[in-house]
C-alpha cells in the first residue's frame, strides 16, 4: 500500500468488524418492511407518517450496499 494513501481509523475499522456481521438480508428485509408499513399507513389515511416511514428504504438499502462492499472488499 501506497503510504501516501488514506487509511480508515481505529473506530471506523470496528464499527465495519461488529457491522459485516449482520447479514445482507437484514437490510433488504428492513426496506421493505419499511415500505409495507408506509403503504399501510398511506391506506389508514395517515400521509405524513406515510412519507416518513417510507423515506427509510433507501438509508437501508444504502447501508446494505455499504455492508456487502466492507463484506467482499473489506477495509483498507
Amino acid at each position: 500500500m501506497n503510504p501516501d494513501t488514506p487509511r480508515e481509523g481505529k473506530g471506523t475499522i470496528a464499527i465495519e468488524k461488529q457491522t459485516s456481521k449482520i447479514p445482507s438480508g437484514v437490510y433488504l428485509t428492513a426496506a421493505l418492511t419499511a415500505m409495507g408499513i408506509s403503504l399501510a399507513l398511506k391506506c389508514m389515511k395517515r400521509n405524513h407518517a406515510a412519507l416518513f416511514v417510507g423515506q427509510w428504504a433507501a438509508p437501508f438499502l444504502i447501508m446494505g450496499l455499504y455492508n456487502k462492499v466492507v463484506k467482499t472488499e473489506g477495509h483498507d
